[in-house]
């Protein structure tokens, strides 16, 4: 029976898969790179850094984002490549200045370079951007203890939706399922904190999903 509770509503598990959409720019050296990262879509941005979580892994990526991994394999600019992954989008209050944080690791790099580095003709850069397209499972959950059993069955495509898009989603700019236990007042507020302080960015969607699990279950056994 769903909460008669105003501020409380059930919890309505997503799931998502993405699709890939061309943006229509292609770079081949660091100069091309610098002009185009000025003025792609701010998603085109967010998707490089956020879309290989549901990319299909053949192998471990020795960078963190497209950008990097680009720099090192396309341009064999070991330097740039981890001035770049150690740009961590989480560390931006949004896209912009994500943007702009970028734009200025590249064009430091260009003055560092004595020749623009450029990439084989095979080894362009394509800028590309994602669209989300969401599905409704049917689960509905009016109690976080009755939903801490089904978190670790979740799809990777529910937690890429509740606790990777949601961020772009909700006011705080955190997680759905912190956004849900919002409503139930301070009763769980020391979880919220802890999902709120969990960084996803260096995780796979295997390794966060496991993490809320375990976050979940300790919250409530410590409550017990």
């Amino acid at each position: 029976m769903a909460s008669t509770t105003p501020d409380i509503y059930p919890f309505e598990v997503k799931d998502c898969a993405l699709i890939t959409l061309s943006t229509g720019t292609k770079v081949q050296n660091l100069k091309e790179f610098r002009d185009a990262l000025e003025k792609v879509p701010l998603p085109s941005i967010d998707h490089h850094f956020w879309g290989r979580l549901l990319r299909p892994q053949f192998d471990e990526p020795e960078y963190n984002n497209d950008f990097a991994s680009w720099a090192y394999r396309g341009l064999h600019d070991k330097p740039l490549a981890e001035r770049l992954s150690m740009t961590l989008p989480t560390d931006f209050d949004s896209l912009e200045a994500l943007r702009l944080e970028l734009v200025d690791t590249v064009e430091q790099r260009l003055d560092e370079s004595e020749m623009i580095p450029w990439a084989k003709a095979d080894q362009q850069f394509h800028f590309l951007h994602s669209q989300i397209v969401v599905f409704d499972t049917g689960l509905r959950f009016d109690d976080p203890k009755d939903l801490t059993a089904y978190l670790p069955s979740l799809s990777t495509g529910c937690i890429f939706y509740h606790f990777i898009d949601a961020r772009r989603r909700t006011e705080q700019r955190c997680d759905d399922f912190s956004a849900w236990l919002s409503g139930f007042g301070h009763r769980y507020q020391s979880l919220r904190k802890r999902l709120c302080g969990f960084d996803p960015y260096f995780s796979s969607l295997d390794e966060i999903r496991a993490h809320i699990a375990n976050l979940f279950q300790a919250f409530f056994e410590e409550q017990s």
